[in-house]
């Protein structure tokens, strides 16, 4: 992780308002190339904003988002994606019926060459092929790529849904809960696939409740609490103590480690 590099995604004084309720008021966010910053706040923070508003879902109404130093204004997630943004939700958007290798090319589908293809008769072996290398490299283990998504465990089903993300993604990935509701062994596999993709040099914002696993794979963690950016920490350097006492407002000061701009702790009027 590169700390004094410009980062890779930056958001500053973002607000969103729903009609009279502020959700975002001010908000700021830094993600840099290559690592896995840990998105967290109570209930009522504003982190599922931020993330709508950073992967093109929502239009801030103030604020200013940079990707890769130049400012950006995304039309909608599609915009984002053509940006080398995605998301991976928590319901995960998987197609259960479908196999692992379609699921990974839905609605991206690829097409055999000539008259074939603009028939849109679908390159099936050449998505099947390329699927099970994306699996590899990302060392999840599927018995059998053909398979319904349905059949699998919910680990697996969270593998395919990263690798999706993985496979078009060259900067961002928002992962949301990714280990939600996942058993002791499918959640380290998961975890384990989350470092593999930073180690390729993709960014992983991981939004998460569960501050043990964000102290175990994180390497930077940016706190909301009201709408607001107001602690940010180095993961090696803070406990499960401090993050909650950053999320609840209990902590004196802001808690601000590593090489960041400092942050504020101003509150806003409302937040989710």
């Amino acid at each position: 992780m590169a700390s004094a590099r410009e980062p890779l995604l930056a958001a500053h004084g973002v607000v969103k308002r729903f009609g009279h309720v502020q959700a975002l008021s001010g908000a700021d966010f830094t993600a840099y190339a290559g690592e896995v910053v840990a998105l967290i706040g109570d209930n009522g923070a504003g982190k599922s904003t931020l993330v709508n508003v950073l992967s093109g879902v929502l239009t801030p109404d103030e604020g200013e988002v940079r990707l890769d130093g130049t400012p950006v204004r995304f039309t909608g997630p599609m915009d984002a994606q053509r940006h080398g943004v995605e998301t991976v939700y928590q319901d995960l958007s998987l197609a259960p019926d479908l196999d692992a290798a379609s699921n990974l090319y839905l609605g991206r589908e690829l097409v055999r060459g000539g008259l074939l293809g603009r028939l849109g008769v679908l390159d099936r072996p050449t998505m099947r092929r390329e699927a099970i290398a994306a699996f590899g490299e990302l060392g999840v283990e599927l018995k059998d790529v053909t398979a319904p998504v349905t059949t699998l465990s919910g680990g697996q089903r969270q593998s395919v849904a990263v690798a999706r993300a993985v496979a078009f993604a060259n900067k961002v990935i928002f992962m949301d809960e990714p280990t939600a509701a996942l058993g002791v062994v499918q959640r380290a596999r998961v975890l384990e696939t989350v470092r593999r993709v930073a180690d390729r040099g993709i960014c992983v914002v991981l939004i998460s409740h569960n501050m043990p696993e964000v102290l175990s794979v994180a390497d930077r963690v940016e706190v909301l609490r009201l709408g607001r950016r107001v602690a940010s920490f180095n993961a090696a350097d803070a406990t499960i103590e401090k993050l909650v006492g950053a999320m609840t407002g209990s902590l004196d000061e802001p808690a601000q480690n590593g090489n960041h701009d400092p942050v504020g702790a101003t509150e806003a009027e409302d937040g989710r």
